[in-house]
């Protein structure tokens, strides 16, 4: 091998001896895989030898050009690694070292030197040549990129030449020279992003750019700064501190010096302040040339980013350091301080979600830099003196590192998600210590001993650093604790339950007393109504209790004054709750009970009016809070005052907060919301008091007075007066329905306002092709006043510009067109008949795109011929009566005689032309047409026309036989001219007469040598081609294009586009002026591209997904194949490839995201166009344009305005990684890249390093761009520890990514979105949202945007989520956010204000857990923090939702779990108690309150079910209903009836129905409506209703919430019973048992007494949602039904039944794992949450008490002993049931004789048993039954006991019973779920017809459904 320095013997390399008996790890690569990726095996370099990585590259760059150069360079690579790690002790090392060294012993017997006979003479020579031909003359030649490639392989070629030349001297001086030169010249072309700043010789056109220069200019202006030194002894020599200096090139540089930020970071913010100045200097400035900033620039910036931090130090009462002295350059220190911002944020990694730590971090870095500048004055040279930071880390390492530890702490206390929110701190925690005064005493530098710090879970060890952490108390929640129970809800919404309670009580009492509203003015009435306040007293009082219970584990962090107003508020809540009931019982009249107690202590007050002064009083500060709700101005101001009279009066009001203050709307906002509730809440208490509340009055007077005594069971209280208990049953599901209706009403109100809303925005006004048709004329006019910025909007001009703006809008039409001709939702005919010609220039008429003007030409001809009469004007008016027509029939006319006359060469046979025309001309002018022309001729001519340009067409497509085509055009020309001239036209014979007369050589031309000569070279010019392509359409559309396109989906795209342009959108701005904004894209493992594999890997029915999207796709399929094949010698290449693309395009991958968003680019290059070019450019078309100046203009301005990063977390891990899918995923995120050149990665790296001998890992963020075949690294920032521990994954993807982002605004857009074209051209319309200024000079921080949900085709539960999800994201927002001002964030496309949120904590949080949802709590934080948030629908963005039920429900519980963390979250608190009472209510209802809703909805069926038991099995239901007064007045039964009220949930479809009315039309929404009622919608979306209640209830009292990956695939494979089984058994199939045994009991024990009809209007609900939760599943599976699939279901369950668990065993594959994991949420609650699991498991017991007194075995008896008889029996069964168990266990192997003795022992002792007592003592087959339905539920009871009490349970051994006893009852609930599925699947239909349900959708698309499902593939060859 190669020789160096003495590296070959044994410190060059291992012996091959023993390298060839290396152990090889699987986890890295085999050495075949290398074989096939030589490129990549640079980019698979293990972590810890990652210098060696460029080395690798540069010799698979140069492997073609010189092979033995390229393994010196290996050579080298192995070299240097060996001396990293010679002991391969690193992860892989020792696999890639193996590997590496196996490739150089092959390649060093197969290359040769090729430019001498040596290495060293070979190295030398090559470094010559390459630097000679690349770098010598290159920076003059070659762009940036190009170069910073080049001296990247110049400098590995000298480093790889130094080692094989073992001698320096033997290198030749040039080679030294050159190196030199390289080296000095390098960092000018290191890889840059957008702006290559240091690049000399050719500059990217981006560098022209004024705003460019100007803003460099700005920020390397340092003249002032005075340049730290590094304080060093004498004996150094001076040039040092002078090479110090010379590395400060700009204010950035300067920075760095002080504080020692990384370079990575330095490099990427200096080109974020860039572009910033740039974007923001460049707005409403002229063209010209300048090189300074406007005055003004740098303020607005530093105004935006300071206003947090000015905010911050004035709520702290600190001065700010934002210190300007008056005779310094206030523009360069305002750009230092904006430096220094951007610096310290762009290091501070996680620490980034704490906004006030930064503050904190800034206001001291701030105050050294000011000290540094203006004071610190060295005593004897009068310079500055300032100990320079040395090393890069330095601020990473003193000033974000601690922090970052201190998070890390606490979030290993959280013990992933295991722990109670109380016990650690979470972000907010820590951020909120920075809320208070006390974050000072951290000082500066921070004391690491302060109390931040301190942990009490650590002990200082004695290899610590003692200054690093100290032990102590556990630190104290900051401000707030997050609790896990449902008070929760009362504490945030208290005003709202108080309300409703205290309304609940008046209308009680007024229904009570006099059954009519008017009874209030009676005055008894009136008084007993004034007992609400007494209520409202008691109210406040457990208010003021929560906040001192659920506040405290956070007292130790409170101020003094925060818990002196708890305290005195729970005091004054103690007082009036005293106070008030004694002065109510003054004031009654004959008291008794407990009012004449509180009398006896009233008895010296006799003034009956205490009661009422008191109760005024009371309501002094409601009366207070009322004015300051009318003037909000007011209230906004006193909130944000600092006066600390002020703060004290509004200390009483609401605890001083940092966040939260003056959170009011204007006036307007605030009457609108206001005047919406006050209607809703009119409706609703109008409602529940005529028809929840009133009809149970008159019965339950009845029932109080009724005596009943023959109970039907054994009562424990007989003497009880009143029934109380039938009281209790009948009213409490009424109370909890008048809870819950509200949510019902806003469902009605927030569609009528929505609707309305919508209709006024202009929504669906061009919702069908035949209405885009009518108004089409008036669309470039509307495309001019919204989209141009440069059209005039005077109305007097317009015409004269008309043609310009039809051109202009034709560009973006067209290529509007061209891409879903791209994206094949149209096919080539559709695409010619959608265009609209750039130019109108050769024609008088506008060009109106052929699918208007179709069959308009072969009508007017039939017209014509068929007009008999003579008179021109009548023909001619009947043609221009339809404007289309007469502009079909000019254009016809105008272009033919163009094509003609451009065709011919012979000016003699032009004249002939012109001579026709002309005629034409005079004779339309004289009004002689039809005289002159022979009408009935001309359909003969319109056919030869037709063939005319039928070959002319052929002539361009077919080039081989040019000669035959020409004599084909002759000819039929010839025969053109012929009919015009012989039959057309009545004197044509003249016209060559004519010529010929007036032809100089006409006597030497014969007549037949006409016409023949022609240029055919000339219809190759593009606009011929389309000329010829559009007549062509014209004369041969016979008819009607009205269904152009047929393509549902570019249909749907064309209106929405059309219909936009007549919404209420801002005008568009220039270019110039247009906000700068970024797109950000968190990824992390999903799918990218599909592989071929996947396409065609078949699922168990030989179903494909390629097959699959063919037939759901059936038109789209075609017009890719017509696309493939047009382009196969063309543009496509790889037509695999191409389908790979097509499919992954219709599902929801990166690649069709990506694909959308770089739409953008093409807009803004578009625009560029169309404002810069001339006249003549536009009217030529864009796809003309070839000005590579302007080009290359075009795309700097797009790059300046936009960019996209997506954060592909793990794309480090993906590509050093061996797994096949992994390395899938970087390959196509690679190709991404390379596609689009301004697509930027950011991911997550990780590094082994070694410090002091010991490794670590460090962590970096990484910026990378995609090169010539590989990606390129830009930026690279080290990280304090890894980012994705410490918070929720999603949003600290986003966080270590959104330093890569630039601009003003920034739009989140999640993976599985799609973007349009047409809709990226509207981008710069929606962003002008952002400088608009709203009432009171606020701006939105929020823009919302609609979304389309593309997945609604795929079946029918995915339309169903689709309409759901679409009426969420339209008429939902459109009302959350006008009037109802409670919009928030609901993940993406929404747009963000960038820089307001950057500032104050990012675009989501990430704490873990409690920010599951992390998307909302963006929304929370930017309202919090005084955002406002917006709503717009003009502009869309596509969106794939879940498509599978298994898919949908894991959605539905995540967002589920999600609201449960909410509700317990400070946000929503904070929210709750500072919105004033309108918006509160619209937060609660929009939010958490829904969900609680949909609990309570549950609740009901509960409540009402198990009072009905209750009345049922006591019997006091039968004696109340044979009562004779009840009998007589029907009053319970309609009282039964309102039980059905809740419903009216079915309502809460509506939204979906009236927004489908707006945009489809209110008839397409009915028939939908119909549609998805036959499919069973409402079966599941009751079934979902089950998923939110089960999981939002689950998570608040105990927790457990976590991130489901839902899985984004096309979703139409069989799901197993047993994996359904695992999903929903006990969110649902427990539940619906539950509740069908209730429904069951009460038929089967009530209907003696009851008519059948009335139980079944009463239950009939319930049925339907018993067999909704039990059976969903099953209906919306495919292949549910299909015999062999249940066979082989039932036996894969009873395997998974019977498998033993244990650790490692999947949950998939053992019921035991399953069992285990199901109770996972018991294991993290508190003793609190399993003493509620016990009380609600108490429930069960009931149906055995009640079931045994009616057995017949019981003969009626009511005594106590028949209850304890039957738990005899009860532990008589368990007790058999235990034996048998342990039977089996003990002798089942060794002793099995034994075991059968004892089992038919056992038998026999059941047989003589039941012999007894059906003989004996009188038991009946239905007793059998019934104590089967008794005991069920208590066996079930004791199960949960055990479960909840599983500690104490294992203790005393009992566990394994437990086990088996909850085996056997999954066994029966199996068999119970799995009885119906059998029986169906015994019927062929039944399988058909679900088939028919589930698919119907795709059917309308040409889904053969029931060849995909049954697997009856056509093998036949797809292509």
């Amino acid at each position: 091998m190669a020789s160096s320095s003495g590296t070959k013997g044994d410190g060059g390399r291992l012996p091959p001896s023993v390298s060839r008996k290396m152990t090889r790890m699987p986890s890295m690569m085999a050495e075949l895989q290398y074989e096939e990726k030589l490129a990549a095996d640079s980019e698979l370099v293990p972590s810890s030898l990652a210098s060696i990585a460029p080395i690798l590259r540069v010799a698979n760059e140069i492997e073609k050009d010189n092979p033995r150069v390229a393994y010196l360079c290996r050579f080298h690579a192995f070299e240097k690694a060996h001396k990293m790690d010679p002991t391969s002790s690193g992860r892989g090392v020792r696999q890639f070292k193996t590997y590496l060294l196996h490739r150089l012993e092959r390649e060093e017997e197969e290359t040769m030197p090729q430019l001498a006979k040596s290495d060293p003479k070979e190295m030398q020579l090559y470094y010559l040549k390459f630097y000679g031909e690349n770098v010598k003359d290159g920076e003059h030649t070659k762009k940036p990129e190009e170069m910073a490639k080049i001296y990247q392989i110049a400098t590995v070629l000298y480093d790889v030449l130094r080692t094989v030349v073992t001698d320096p001297k033997k290198i030749v001086d040039e080679i030294h020279e050159y190196a030199k030169e390289v080296e000095r010249k390098r960092e000018q072309y290191e890889h840059y992003n957008i702006l290559p700043l240091y690049a000399v010789g050719v500059k990217p056109a981006i560098m022209k750019l004024p705003e460019i220069k100007a803003a460099l200019n700005a920020i390397r202006n340092v003249d002032n700064l005075h340049m730290p030194r590094v304080h060093l002894t004498s004996d150094v020599p001076d040039n040092l501190t002078q090479e110090r200096n010379k590395s400060v090139n700009d204010i950035l540089d300067w920075l760095t010096s002080l504080f020692g930020f990384q370079k990575g970071n330095v490099a990427n913010q200096r080109e974020h302040l860039i572009l910033l100045l740039a974007n923001m200097d460049v707005r409403k400035r002229s063209n010209e040339d300048y090189t300074q900033l406007k005055s003004d620039t740098v303020k607005k910036l530093m105004d935006k980013v300071f206003k947090n931090y000015r905010s911050w130090c004035k709520y702290l009462r600190h001065e700010s350091h934002l210190r300007f002295p008056q005779d310094f350059d206030r523009q360069q220190l305002e750009l230092v301080y904006i430096s220094l911002y951007l610096l310290i944020w762009g290091e501070a990694s996680n620490i980034r979600f704490m906004p006030e730590c930064i503050c904190y971090i800034f206001h001291n870095m701030a105050h050294e830099v000011y000290g540094f500048l203006f004071g610190n004055v060295h005593p004897v040279t009068g310079g500055t003196y300032q100990t320079a930071a040395l090393d890069e880390e330095r601020f990473l390492r003193t000033v974000i590192s601690p922090i970052y530890q201190v998070l890390r702490k606490e979030v290993k206390r959280n013990k992933g998600g295991m722990a109670s929110h109380s016990t650690w701190r979470n972000y907010d925690d820590l951020n909120e210590y920075f809320w208070s005064p006390r974050c000072f005493r951290l000082g500066w530098p921070m004391d690491h001993s302060a109390d931040f710090f301190i942990h009490s879970d650590e002990i200082v060890t004695a290899n610590e650093r003692p200054n690093q952490v100290t032990s102590g108390k556990r630190k104290p929640k900051t401000n707030f604790v997050e609790i896990r129970t449902f008070w929760h809800l009362y504490r945030s919404f208290d005003r709202m339950w108080i309300f409703f309670i205290m309304a609940f009580q008046a209308m009680v009492i007024i229904g009570w007393n006099s059954g009519s509203l008017l009874g209030l003015f009676d005055e008894d009435v009136f008084r007993s109504v004034l007992s609400i306040f007494i209520t409202s007293a008691f109210l406040n009082f457990l208010q003021a209790a929560l906040d001192i219970i659920l506040s405290f584990n956070a007292w130790r962090s409170l101020k003094i004054s925060q818990i002196l107003r708890y305290i005195l508020k729970f005091g004054v809540a103690a007082f009036w709750a005293v106070v008030l009931p004694i002065g109510y019982s003054s004031s009654v009249q004959n008291p008794t009970g407990l009012i004449k107690f509180f009398n006896s202590w009233a008895r010296d007050w006799q003034d009956q009016s205490f009661y009422n002064y008191a109760v005024a009083i009371y309501l002094i500060p409601n009366i207070l809070a009322a004015l300051l709700f009318l003037l909000p101005p007011l209230r906004k101001s006193m909130e944000r005052s600092n006066l600390r009279i002020v703060t004290l009066i509004m200390w009483w009001a609401q605890p001083k907060l940092y966040v939260g203050r003056g959170m009011h709307e204007d006036f307007l906002s605030l009457l609108r919301y206001t005047l919406f509730w006050i209607m809703l809440l009119i409706s609703k208490l109008a409602f529940s008091y005529f028809v929840e509340i009133l009809p149970l009055i008159q019965p339950t007077k009845i029932i109080l007075d009724l005596h009943v005594d023959n109970y039907q069971w054994h009562e424990f209280f007989p003497n009880v007066t009143h029934n109380i208990g039938v009281v209790i049953a009948i009213w409490a599901p009424i109370v909890l329905v008048y809870f819950m209706d509200t949510q019902i009403w806003y469902a009605i109100f927030s569609t009528l306002f929505g609707g309305v809303q919508g209709a006024f925005s202009h929504l669906g006004e061009i919702r069908t092709l035949g209405m885009l048709r009518s108004r089409f004329e008036s669309v470039p006019r509307a495309f001019s006043r919204t989209l141009d910025p440069l059209s005039n909007q005077d109305a007097k001009t317009y015409e004269s510009e008309e043609r310009k703006n039809i051109a202009k809008f034709s560009q973006v039409w067209n290529e509007f067109i061209y891409s879903m001709r791209k994206e094949d939702l149209i096919n080539n005919r559709d695409r010619d008949l959608l265009l609209v010609p750039y130019s109108s220039g050769d024609v008088s008429v506008v060009q109106w795109p052929p699918f208007l003007l179709a069959s308009k030409i072969p009508i007017a001809l039939d017209m014509a011929k068929d007009f008999k009469r003579k008179d021109d004007e009548e023909l001619f008016k009947k043609i221009k009566a339809d404007d289309y027509m007469y502009s079909a029939v000019i254009e016809c006319y105008e272009t033919i005689k163009h094509i003609i006359i451009g065709l011919l060469e012979d000016e003699a046979d032009r004249m002939i032309v012109k001579s026709i025309c002309s005629e034409v001309e005079i004779s339309i002018e004289q009004k002689n047409f039809l005289n002159e022309f022979r009408m009935g001729e001309l359909p003969s001519l319109s056919n030869k026309l037709e063939k005319f340009l039928r070959i002319l067409q052929q002539q361009l497509t077919e080039n081989d036989d040019a000669a035959a085509h020409k004599s084909q055009i002759i000819n039929i020309l010839q025969d053109t001219i012929e009919i015009i001239t012989k039959d057309v036209m009545v004197n044509g014979h003249d016209i060559f007469e004519k010529v010929y007369r007036h032809s100089q050589d006409g006597l030497n031309i014969k007549k037949e040598q006409r016409f023949e000569k022609i240029n055919i070279g000339i219809t190759h010019n593009k606009s011929w081609k389309e000329k010829i392509v559009r007549v062509f359409l014209l004369l041969t559309e016979k008819e009607s294009a009205i269904n152009v396109p047929t393509n549902l989906e570019a249909r749907r795209r064309i209106t929405f586009f059309a219909n936009s342009l007549f919404m209420n959108m801002p005008y568009a701005p220039k270019i110039c002026d247009m906000l700068s904004f970024s797109i950000l894209t968190p990824y992390y493992k999903e799918d990218v591209l599909y592989s071929d594999e996947e396409l065609n890997k078949e699922n168990e029915d030989g179903i494909s997904i390629l097959f699959y999207l063919q037939k759901i796709y059936p038109d789209e399929w075609t017009n890719c194949i017509e696309r493939l094949s047009e382009n196969k010698d063309d543009e496509i290449k790889d037509e695999k490839e191409e389908l790979r693309k097509w499919v992954s395009y219709r599902g929801q991958t990166l690649f069709r995201t990506v694909r959308g968003m770089m739409y953008h680019k093409m807009a803004l290059r578009l625009q560029y166009f169309l404002e810069f070019s001339e006249d003549d450019a536009i009217f030529n078309g864009y796809r003309t344009w070839e000005l590579s100046e302007d080009q290359q203009r075009a795309e700097a301005l797009a790059s300046l305005k936009f960019t996209y990063v997506v954060s592909c977390q793990v794309y480090g891990a993906q590509k050093k990684s061996s797994d096949a899918r992994d390395q899938s995923c970087y390959t196509n995120i690679l190709k991404l890249m390379i596609t689009y050149p301004s697509l930027r990665v950011a991911y997550i790296d990780e590094r082994e390093e070694t410090v002091n001998g010991r490794p670590y890992k460090a962590y970096f963020s990484v910026l990378v761009k995609g090169g010539e075949r590989l990606d390129e690294e830009i930026y690279r920032i080290k990280l304090p520890g890894p980012p994705t521990e410490i918070g929720e994954g999603k949003p600290e993807n986003q966080n270590h990514a959104i330093i890569f982002t630039r601009g003003e605004a920034l739009q989140t857009i999640d993976m599985n979105q799609d973007n349009y074209f047409e809709e990226a051209y509207k981008m710069r319309n929606v962003l002008e949202e952002l400088t608009k200024h709203r009432r009171k000079e606020r701006k939105p921080t929020i823009l919302g945007l609609r979304e389309h949900i593309f997945t609604g085709s795929v079946s029918s539960l995915a339309w169903f989520m689709s309409n759901q999800e679409t009426s969420f994201v339209t008429i939902g927002q459109r009302v959350l956010a006008t009037p109802l001002r409670v919009r928030f964030h609901y993940g993406h496309p929404d747009i963000f204000d960038r820089i307001f949120h950057i500032t104050r904590g990012g675009i989501s949080k990430a704490s873990k857990i409690i920010n599951l949802s992390e998307d909302i709590f963006a929304g929370f934080n930017s309202t919090l923090r005084g955002g406002y948030i917006t709503h717009h629908e003009y502009i869309q963005v596509g969106k794939g939702r879940d498509v599978g039920m298994n898919q949908i429900s894991a959605f539905e519980a995540k967002v589920s779990n999600g609201n449960g963390e909410q509700t317990l979250s400070r946000d929503v608190y904070r929210l709750g108690r500072r919105f004033d009472f309108y918006r509160m209510l619209s937060f609660y209802f929009t939010t958490v309150g829904f969900y609680f809703s949909s609990m309570v909805t549950v609740l009901i069926v509960y409540v009402f079910l198990y009072g009905r038991l209750y009345m049922v099995m006591s019997g006091l239901e039968g004696e109340i209903l044979r009562s004779p007064s009840i009998h007589q007045s029907k009053a319970l039964e309609e009282a039964l009836a309102t039980q059905s009220i809740f419903q009216l949930g079915l309502l809460l479809v509506l939204p979906m129905v009236m927004e489908i009315g707006l945009e489809k039309g209110f008839r397409s929404a009915l028939g939908d409506f119909i549609i998805m009622q036959l499919q069973l919608a409402s079966v599941f979306f009751t079934f979902q209703l089950g998923t939110k209640a089960h999981y939002y209830g689950r998570t608040i009292l105990h927790g457990g919430s976590k991130y489901r990956a839902t899985g984004r695939g096309f979703v139409v494979f069989h799901a197993k019973f047993a994996d359904n089984y695992r999903l929903y058994s006990r969110s649902h199939f427990v539940k619906g048992l539950e509740l069908l045994i209730l429904l069951v009991l009460y038929e089967v024990y009530g209907e003696s007494y009851r008519s059948s009809s009335l139980y079944l209007f009463v239950t009939w609900s319930m049925w339907f949602l018993v067999a909704s939760w039990l059976f969903a599943p099953f209906i919306f599976n495919p292949s549910g039904f299909d015999w062999q699939k249940t066979v082989d279901d039932w036996t894969d369950w009873k395997r998974w039944m019977g498998n033993r668990g244990g650790i490692g065993i999947h949950p998939d594959k053992s019921w035991e794992s399953w069992w285990d994991g199901e109770q996972e949420h018991l294991k993290c609650t508190n003793i609190i949450g399993r003493v509620l699991e016990i009380i609600l498991a108490l429930r069960f017991f009931i149906f055995q008490y009640g079931i045994v007194y009616h057995l017949d075995i019981a003969h009626r008896s009511k005594n106590i002993l028949v209850y304890l008889l039957s738990w005899l029996v009860m532990v008589t069964a368990l007790l058999v049931l235990k034996m048998v168990s342990m039977g089996r266990r003990r002798f089942g192997t060794d002793f099995q004789l034994m075991f059968r003795i004892l089992k038919a022992l056992l038998f026999l002792g059941f047989l003589s048993v039941m012999t007894v007592l059906f003989v004996v003592c009188g038991l009946t087959l239905s007793d059998v039954f019934a104590a089967f339905l008794a005991f069920l539920p208590t066996g079930w009871a004791i199960l949960l006991i055990g479960q909840a009490s599983r500690p104490m349970v294992k203790g005393l051994g009992f566990w394994e019973s437990i086990k088996e006893l909850a085996r056997a009852y999954e066994y029966i609930m199996g068999l119970i779920l799995f009885a119906p599925i059998a029986i169906l699947s015994w019927f062929p239909f039944v399988s058909e017809f679900q088939t028919r349900l589930l698919f119907n959708q795709a059917f309308s698309r040409g889904l053969q459904i029931s060849m995909i499902i049954a697997g009856r593939k056509d093998h036949t060859s797809t292509k």
